[in-house]
């Protein structure tokens, strides 16, 4: 009787692991598609692809010391379509990609820590070679009652590129499209970003 209690425990015990390897699995595939939703939508230039990614009440901290923080998801998405407005006036296009280095879940809260790197491509009738810049990111995501998760805190700072070069991958996080170091004839860019 006793081994038969054990063996049905163990097996409760494994299931319930299972469960929660399975939801861990999906947790971490949905906080990793955030950042393909974001890549869409700066090469599609389309600011309003961004409001599915940000919750209504989440903040935005620039690294700019002359800006405020932005609060609300309309509002972020309202900077986002200024900086794109100002990529498609110039006829130009624009890629970033992402690298996270470290995440933590706790429930419904998860916090991932990584580096960006943006790309800016003038038009190509210009002459001028595609700039880059990079920086170091925090993102606070809460996990909805829709199952959905949702970006709460941004905040981003400038970084070396090399940082994103040199970031290893780490199992189960986002790690972009891995893009290639540019050419000795591309340039850092002062491009603003949202």
């Amino acid at each position: 009787m006793l081994k038969k209690v054990a063996t049905a425990f163990t097996l409760l015990f494994s299931l319930y692991f299972s469960l929660l390897q399975v939801a861990f699995a999906s947790d971490n595939e949905a906080l990793n598609a955030v950042y393909s939703h974001i890549s869409d939508a700066f090469e599609e230039l389309d600011a309003s692809k961004m409001k599915a990614i940000y919750s209504e009440d989440a903040c935005y901290i620039p690294e700019d010391q002359g800006q405020e923080i932005t609060i609300g998801r309309d509002n972020i998405v309202a900077l986002y379509d200024t900086f794109f407005g100002k990529i498609k006036h110039k006829n130009a296009k624009i890629e970033v990609d992402f690298r996270v280095i470290e995440r933590n879940i706790e429930g419904t809260s998860a916090t991932d820590i990584g580096y960006y790197l943006i790309r800016f491509h003038p038009p190509i009738d210009n002459g001028e070679p595609t700039s880059e810049f990079a920086g170091k990111f925090v993102g606070v995501s809460k996990k909805k009652k829709d199952g959905k998760w949702y970006l709460t805190v941004d905040t981003n700072n400038r970084a070396e590129a090399s940082f994103y070069y040199n970031a290893k991958p780490s199992p189960n996080l986002y790690y972009g499209r891995q893009f290639p170091a540019l050419s000795q004839n591309s340039v850092p860019s002062n491009h603003d970003q949202p």
